[in-house]
């Protein structure tokens, strides 16, 4: 379980989830980022201009 870092509300991980993963905060749409998984670590995921190694 894992903590949405823009309005706080909790995510259910799937057991398979990965580090690097995107996934969507059912609360507020947010697009995260998994960063870690022991313990569970959100953040926001780049945008796509910012994903493209400039």
């Amino acid at each position: 379980m894992g903590e949405c870092p823009v309005c706080a509300g909790e995510i259910k991980l799937a057991d398979d989830a990965m580090t690097g993963e995107v996934i969507v905060c059912d609360d507020c749409g947010a697009e995260l980022e998994i960063v870690g998984l022991d313990p569970v670590k959100l953040d926001e995921a780049p945008s796509a201009e910012e994903d493209w190694g400039q």
